[in-house]
């Protein structure tokens, strides 16, 4: 209970008059003496502030200290009202005081000062006129505390801190609310009542309080007085809205900001009304334009083309004549999404006589044009860019991404799209663009693009388009020592393409530039290649010879080269590419192809063709002398893959030597059987011994019959040497013979019907 509300007693008429004042007096007395201490101790916190606001403390830090130390006595004060009026003049002037203080702070050293405590400051400023209340000879007390929290609020707004701002606008929000509109004249005040409303909503927005927000915005539109800078502000704020409800690329939101900007466009239709300054007219109608080109994006984005179709000549035909650079791009698109791909086309191409559009816009619109017409929109495309080429300054990075639309996605193969491209990037306006250093990484984008291109038309066998689009892609190399490999890499694949389209020549002249720039195997082979194609067998085996010199060459590339011959019908090459790649097994690399493969895939291909008899028997020597040397297992191989290996080399000799003897070859012959013998020797095992022993002991015979033979057919004596070896060969024949007949008698005797056979005997 207060200490003025306690009774007093009962005293006579003029005695109770002199008490009572008697009373007031020492009371007023008594609370005087309670809050000037803290209204002391407030001016000394203030003291602080303007000493800290001064330019001589600019570097010091705003302690939080200060805004503590003032909430306390504020909270200290509030427990002391009603207060004086003088008082509340004191406190009125402290807040002043103290908010011009703030005002000074944030005017030096801003980037020093706490933000957070600048606006605690203006908070307890905005609490202290409060508190104050009204004060007798100020105007408008309400208006001015209202604008104080407003203003804190403000700054509470921009420092994302919500739930304070919000507390400041609802705090103005109820003091002004205690206001009789109709006699507020100020057009301060007025402005003050609309921002608030608005500022609120703003506030209200941000913490997804959207009901709240457009509550207040609707409120608002009773705070207009007739002001065009009301429907301004108001129109501005549903247009913040619907724009970020545009933004969201989600079906129901462009609902709402179709609402909320036809909203805005009533607003400044209402202020366009009521504006009679020139300025403010032009403003309304830039402001009404704006709008209703955001409308046209919300109508596209909902697909309503008839109603973007709609805005667009609205704007056009309009009395501001708007030729905003947005709406080509718009009525193209609505074109297109109604199927008019004619009026589309004039809304792209009309977009280069307009010298405002960004290259951003036009880039997007060709890209879109693009995606609805494919590639029969490939020469318009390239038709608007030559024209905006020259019309204004274009970026790398705009040629790129036209390119890139002309050309299509990775796979897509279309010759008709590739011919556009290498017409667009082989422009020198184009080039130009490419040259500048700042445009390395573009140029660099360009060649893979362009690189990538012609790889699927080469996939696709479009040898022709495939090289057109390589050489245009070698355009964007830079001539330096760093982009050679490139330049060389360029040239081989264009080499090929030309070998595809058998025009050798030109083929020939590129892998000759490349061999210059990065002499390689790969730049050999390819001349390797051309010799063949063009039957130029001694070439084709001198470049054998000139591929094994490379320093990148590999064995490889001659098993490769045989496969080539042979495709090419040029036996005689893939017998040297073999030949040569023989000699790499003696010094016992490790090579990919097992050797007696190699020797096989030989004695295959001398057999194709009339050739030296003598040849095939060296090879297939060799084979049986690095069966020797290796051991027969590790030279054919082991299990059944080796016994194969061995009877085909067996079964190879026989046919040879007994085809020498058909044809009267008879040293030959006798030379081919008795390397069979040495074959079907080596397959003598327990499951083939029976038939292996029999075919031995015919070539040695038949061998010993061709010698016999040869000395008849040429008149001469037999040298002891031959007799010799006819003896040894006689008497290895005799093994086998004997050889084979105590086996069969061994497997007769084994058998039943032979152990039947010596019982009855014995």
């Amino acid at each position: 209970m207060r200490i003025a509300e306690i009774p007093s007693p009962s005293q006579g008429p003029s005695q109770s008059q002199s008490q009572s004042q008697s009373q007031q007096q020492s009371h007023s007395q008594f609370r005087f003496d309670l809050f000037n201490p803290i209204l002391l101790q407030i001016e000394s916190s203030i003291k602080k502030a303007e000493f800290l606001s001064s330019a001589s403390a600019a570097d010091h830090p705003l302690s939080p200290i200060i805004p503590d130390d003032l909430r306390h006595s504020l909270t200290l004060l509030a427990q002391l009202t009603p207060f004086p009026n003088s008082t509340k003049l004191h406190i009125w002037k402290l807040s002043y005081r103290l908010w011009n203080a703030c005002v000074d702070l944030a005017n030096t050293s801003a980037t020093r000062r706490s933000s957070t405590e600048h606006a605690n400051l203006r908070h307890v400023a905005s609490d202290l006129l409060y508190l104050a209340g009204d004060v007798d000879g100020v105007p408008s007390p309400a208006a001015k505390s209202a604008s104080f929290y407003y203003k804190t609020g403000l700054i509470w707004h921009s420092l994302k801190n919500f739930e304070l701002a919000s507390s400041c606008f609802e705090r103005a929000s109820d003091i002004v609310s205690k206001l009789d509109l109709t006699m507020v004249a100020d057009a301060g005040t007025k402005k003050l009542l609309l921002d608030l409303n608005i500022d609120r909503s703003r506030t209200a927005w941000q913490v997804s309080d959207r009901n709240l927000a457009l509550v207040l915005l609707s409120r608002a539109k009773g705070l207009m007085f007739g002001s065009p800078e009301h429907y301004k502000a108001l129109g501005d704020e549903y247009l913040a809205f619907g724009k970020i409800e545009l933004s969201k690329g989600e079906t129901h939101a462009f609902r709402e900001a179709l609402k909320l900007l036809n909203e805005a466009l009533d607003l400044y239709e209402k202020g366009l009304r009521l504006a009679r300054a020139r300025e403010e007219m032009v403003e309304f109608k830039a402001l009404r334009s704006k709008t209703l080109r955001f409308i046209s994006a919300v109508h596209l984005q909902v697909e309503e083309f008839e109603s973007v179709i709609k805005c667009v000549r609205l704007l056009r035909d309009g009395d501001c004549g708007d030729n905003h650079p947005s709406l080509p791009v718009l009525a193209m698109k609505a074109w297109l999404g109604l199927g008019r791909h004619g009026e589309a086309e004039k809304e792209l191409r009309g977009m280069i006589e307009n010298k405002g559009i960004p290259e951003s816009a036009w880039v997007s619109a060709v890209e879109t044009y693009f995606e609805a017409v494919g590639g029969a929109g490939a020469e318009t495309a390239m038709g608007v860019f030559m024209g905006l080429l020259d019309r204004c300054h274009v970026s790398a990075g705009a040629a790129v991404r036209v390119a890139h639309k002309v050309v299509g996605h990775a796979g897509e193969v279309s010759e008709v799209r590739a011919r556009v491209a290498a017409k667009l990037v082989s422009d020198e306006r184009v080039l130009t663009l490419f040259r500048k250093e700042p445009a390395a990484k573009h140029r660099k984008t360009m060649y893979t693009l362009l690189w990538n291109c012609a790889a699927d038309h080469f996939r696709s066998k479009g040898y022709e388009i495939s090289a057109e689009m390589f050489e245009k892609s070698m355009l964007y190399i830079p001539y330096d020592i760093e982009n050679r490999n490139l330049r060389a890499k360029g040239f081989r694949v264009l080499c090929l393409c030309y070998l595809g389209l058998s025009q050798l020549d030109r083929a020939q002249e590129y892998v000759n530039e490349a061999e210059k720039l990065e002499p390689s195997i790969a730049c050999a082979f390819l001349k390797f290649k051309i010799s063949l194609l063009k039957s130029d067998n001694t070439a084709a085996i001198n470049q054998i010879q000139s591929m094994m010199s490379c320093l990148d060459f590999t064995p490889d590339f001659l098993s490769l080269s045989a496969h080539e011959a042979v495709a090419c019908r040029a036996f005689p090459v893939a017998v040297a590419s073999l030949s040569s790649l023989l000699d790499f097994y003696s010094t016992g690399k490790s090579m990919i192809a097992r050797e007696v493969v190699v020797l096989r895939t030989l004695v295959t291909i001398l057999t194709q063709e009339p050739s030296d008899d003598s040849e095939i028997f060296g090879v297939l020597k060799r084979a049986c002398d690095r069966a020797i040397e290796l051991g027969a297992r590790c030279f054919f191989g082991e299990g059944e893959v080796g016994k194969r290996e061995q009877n085909w080399f067996a079964v190879a000799c026989w046919n040879l030597g007994t085809r020498m003897g058909r044809e009267r070859k008879f040293e030959l012959c006798a030379e081919f059987l008795q390397l069979a013998s040495k074959f079907y020797t080596a397959l003598a095992d327990e499951e083939q011994v029976d038939e292996s022993n029999v075919i031995v002991f015919r070539s040695l015979t038949l061998a010993v019959t061709a010698m016999i033979a040869s000395e008849e057919q040429t008149n001469t004596t037999l040298s002891n040497a031959k007799i010799k070896q006819a003896k040894e060969l006689l008497d290895r024949a005799d093994y086998e013979a004997h050889f084979h007949r105590e086996e069969s008698q061994q497997r007769r005797d084994s058998s039943p019907r032979g152990r039947k056979l010596i019982h009855l005997h014995a």
